[in-house]
């Protein structure tokens, strides 16, 4: 180890002397002076002094109550507290404790501050003001993981202050202010980036290049959450999130009107941003002008028409990726993933149409990977001697074999569900509104059946192996009325079972909610019954909604 430490200090004392040389840096440059407390000790004394804080800021607080709460005093303690925290943080030979305790009175200061101005300020004011005071502190901090995290809270002010907060942009469905909020910072971003490179990019700049990097670190980070929030919830994870606030949140987020008159709009910056990142990673990587790589772009530039907040990513992604920014590419990729994911739940689109544009893009993908492997007729590589070809053989049918599995798996369940609605029989149960005052929510519909509160609660207590079954009776027109859970004991004549499914923490008659196109409540809202198909063995799929009489809406 010391053998390598020492190597990587004869490197830098070589690089030091060459950018002296060449008069990127200036004659008398050294080397920094590095860290070298371990990070342990570094993490358990900022512990430590976070838990100290704690009665500190109590005391500080009761004590001064009457002082913070009316007029001026808010912000004098606040400027107080900020200025000792940054002084403590830029103070050399500190104590370890000392200075990390200064992180939290970094934060009492700022939200004292947030306090006072939003009090006696409107929303977007206060909003850019801290935003303002957010990159003061920033530049004035040489620790740049402050100032990553200062960058990001820099950032989510400055689209706070963009849009209107007399509108619930959440739960009004019109996500538009945000989103070019989150564009307007994009473009500070990119311009931040351009005058770092122009203007800083020599010894002199170097302080100011350092400081603009780790600010615009936590600045992109914050763009890459807010467009994956605005985006809504990825695939599969309204079911992980269940009922709860966070997944009302999350499906309301996820609700976009995609017929609205900005629509297009949005669909066609996120196509120029998606074409001009494939144009800007084509330039800095003339290698990957090939057909394989133009074909990848294609796809996702036509994803990002479909996926409004997938063009910004895709940019961000690209440019970091051509500038070594590896740490911020893998964010942009998996926010790409999300977005990508969250294509799901946009109602607009009917289920079969996001799944044939996505079964689509996955089979050009896959024969652009199958072409990509043909070096020889692309010239995209030399010829591979025999044993790497015999392994790159064996890695085409390990992913032809993964497809293949994949397909099974997917068309054995449509099977599965196609021949549950042939073979199993009708059957309707009443439904009882979730919340009195509304059974529409949006875009679905929540659910819950008539008799299934206590027969939930029961299966929920009882936890048995297994998904619990139900006894049920149907009438003379098919309706079903639950009994009692299934213990094993002999059905009845006209009774019969009804298996239940687990979701959010509860146990639901096959589903919980009924999903629907936008524009559709009307229609809906007349429901009265659910529409089963079960088989004897109890398994069932909820297929429609019956009105009062029964009759098909």
């Amino acid at each position: 180890m010391s053998n390598i430490n020492t190597q990587r200090d004869d490197a830098l004392a070589a690089l030091i002397d060459d950018a002296t040389r060449a008069g990127l840096l200036p004659p008398n440059a050294s080397r920094p002076v590095q860290d070298v407390r371990p990070w342990p000790l570094v993490l358990m004394t900022a512990f430590g002094a976070w838990l100290a804080a704690i009665p500190l800021v109590l005391a500080l607080g009761v004590g001064l109550e009457s002082v913070v709460r009316h007029g001026p005093g808010a912000y004098i303690v606040a400027a107080i507290v900020l200025v000792v925290a940054v002084l403590l943080i830029r103070m050399r030979g500190v104590a370890l404790f000392v200075e990390q305790l200064a992180v939290p009175c970094l934060l009492v200061g700022g939200s004292l501050l947030g306090y006072a101005l939003f009090r006696d300020c409107s929303t977007q004011t206060a909003s850019l003001l801290l935003c303002l005071v957010c990159l003061v502190v920033a530049a004035a901090l040489p620790r740049d993981w402050l100032r990553v995290l200062l960058g990001l809270v820099a950032c989510g002010l400055l689209a706070l202050g963009i849009i209107d907060s007399t509108r619930d942009w959440i739960f009004e469905n019109d996500p538009t202010q945000l989103y070019l909020a989150w564009m307007l910072a994009l473009a500070l971003w990119l311009a931040a980036h351009w005058l770092q490179k122009q203007a800083f990019n020599d010894g002199r700049g170097a302080p100011v290049a350092a400081f603009l990097e780790s600010l615009s670190t936590g600045w992109v980070l914050a763009i890459l959450l807010g467009l994956v929030f605005w985006s809504g919830m990825t695939f599969m994870l309204g079911g992980a999130l269940g009922g709860g606030f966070t997944g009302e949140v999350a499906r309301e987020v996820s609700r976009h009107q995609a017929g609205a008159w900005y629509a297009q709009a949005l669909n066609g910056v996120s196509l120029v941003l998606a074409t001009a990142a494939a144009a800007w990673t084509g330039w800095r990587w003339p290698a990957l002008r090939q057909l394989p790589a133009i074909g990848v772009a294609l796809v996702l530039v036509v994803l990002a028409w479909f996926m409004p907040a997938l063009g910004p990513v895709l940019l961000i992604l690209a440019y970091c990726v051509t500038s070594a920014r590896l740490r911020v590419a893998v964010a942009a990729a998996l926010a790409a993933a999300w977005i990508i994911g969250s294509f799901y739940y946009q109602l607009a689109w009917p289920l079969a149409s996001k799944a044939a544009l996505l079964a689509v893009a996955g089979a050009v993908l896959c024969a652009l990977s199958w072409l990509a492997t043909r070096g020889a007729v692309l010239h995209l590589v030399e010829s591979k001697p025999a044993g790497v070809a015999a392994e790159h053989r064996a890695v085409r049918l390990g992913v032809l074999g993964g497809l293949l599995l994949v397909l099974l798996v997917a068309n054995g369940g449509i099977w599965q569900k196609e021949q549950l609605i042939a073979k199993g029989e009708p059957v309707f149960v009443e439904l009882a509104p979730v919340d009195p005052r509304s059974l529409m929510q949006g875009d679905y519909m929540r659910l819950n059946f008539q008799g299934l509160g206590v027969l939930s609660t029961l299966a929920s207590v009882d936890r048995a192996p297994g998904r619990p079954l139900v006894v049920a009776r149907r009438d003379a027109r098919g309706v079903a009325e639950l009994l009692r859970p299934y213990t094993k004991e002999v059905l009845a004549p006209g009774e019969f079972l009804l298996e239940l499914t687990p979701k959010g923490g509860n146990w639901v008659l096959v589903s919980d909610a009924w999903f629907f196109k936008e524009g559709e409540a009307a229609r809906w809202e007349k429901a009265r019954y659910g529409e089963f198909r079960v088989l004897p063995d109890g398994r069932a799929l909820l297929v429609g909604m019956r009105g009062e009489d029964l009759q098909a809406l």
